[in-house]
C-alpha cells in the first residue's frame, strides 16, 4: 500500500515543473557563456583565411 500517495506526490512535483517558468536572467547567462558583445574584433581561430576557390587544386591532383 502507499503506492497512491507517492504516485500522486510525483504526478503533483511533475505538473509544477512543467507549468514553472521561472524569470531568465540573460545577463547573467551572457558572462556564464562567456559571450562577449558583437564587435569586439574575436577572430574564429578555425576559420578558413582562404578568399580563394580551391576546387580547382583538387581537380588537377585526381587527373594526374
Amino acid at each position: 500500500m502507499g503506492r497512491g500517495r507517492q504516485k500522486a506526490k510525483q504526478t503533483k512535483v511533475a505538473r509544477q515543473l512543467k507549468y514553472y517558468s521561472p524569470e531568465t536572467d540573460y545577463r547573467a547567462l551572457e558572462r556564464e557563456l562567456g559571450h562577449s558583445p558583437t564587435g569586439t574584433g574575436l577572430v574564429d581561430p578555425y576559420a578558413d583565411d582562404d578568399d580563394e576557390d580551391d576546387s580547382d587544386d583538387w581537380a588537377s591532383a585526381g587527373s594526374r
